[in-house]
């Protein structure tokens, strides 16, 4: 089973719209963790599902005009409309490539390796880890971002958004990858050969609209798969759709990322 047959989220143009949003809300955490790795001016870059590129930016800055970034993603429709956004931004040390992480040839090349949100999509993350290690040099950092998803939650409880979760998880199984790979994350480093292995965990959950928005929007994004896999009727995932966004726009609702887990560690020199 392919990368695309396993990716429950919509690509394309729609999907990149979700991806704005949730990277305005994830760029402090992200932000942090880059600057606790310590991405040097200067250094070359590897963004592996790079998505719209919003990371890949992140990273630019880091390195600077000094530095490279290739950013890669298997949807072609994004890595036009990332080109396009750094060059209108006058960013030209960014690369985007189309292609995934399974075709990955580069080797011993960049000093940060990257993804956030991938493994969790992939039937083989250990593989794909495994090609990311390869691309790194000796001493080189590879960093993930990925989800748990039993770690979301709202207040108050609202019956939209744990359906939501539910669904998430229930199509996400059914194509054979793993919603819950954040907590995996440290072994899967470790059996991929990386050392000085460090760990972070973070539970984004907040009053402020976009980080309440990327609920929803994931629905709407997994809407056609969840149905796919008769896991829900049409009619009732509109419904769900038209609630959680009435409660996402509640003032004093809360509603939860999945709990993101961090970790990085080093290629052995």
């Amino acid at each position: 089973m392919t990368h695309e047959d396993t990716y429950i989220i919509k690509g394309g143009l729609a999907g990149r719209d979700r991806l704005r949003v949730l990277g305005r809300a994830l760029q402090p955490t992200t932000t942090a963790f880059l600057e606790r790795v310590g991405v040097a001016t200067g250094a070359a870059c590897l963004d592996v599902g790079c998505g719209g590129g919003d990371v890949s930016l992140l990273l630019a800055e880091a390195v600077g005009p000094s530095g490279r970034v290739v950013g890669l993603d298997l949807d072609a429709e994004k890595m036009a409309l990332a080109s396009a956004e750094a060059k209108a931004a006058q960013i030209h040390h960014i690369e985007y490539r189309v292609g995934t992480v399974q075709d990955l040839d580069d080797r011993g090349t960049y000093d940060v390796v990257y993804s956030r949100f991938l493994l969790t999509h992939l039937p083989d993350p250990a593989g794909a880890l495994r090609n990311m290690v390869s691309a790194a040099r000796p001493g080189g950092v590879v960093t993930i971002e990925d989800i748990d998803f039993g770690g979301s939650f709202c207040y108050p409880d609202n019956a939209a958004y744990e359906r939501y979760c539910e669904l998430y998880t229930q199509a996400a199984l059914a194509r054979g990858v793993d919603p819950y790979i954040g907590r995996r994350l440290p072994s899967l480093l470790a059996d991929a050969g990386l050392t000085n292995i460090v760990l972070n965990v973070e539970s984004p959950a907040s009053f402020n609209a976009d980080v309440k928005a990327v609920s929803p929007l994931t629905l709407e994004n997994i809407a056609d798969a969840a149905v796919a896999a008769g896991l829900v009727e049409r009619d009732e995932m509109n419904e769900l759709i038209t609630e959680i966004w009435a409660f996402a726009g509640e003032p004093m609702s809360i509603l939860s990322l999945p709990r993101i887990v961090q970790v990085h560690g080093t290629v052995p020199g």
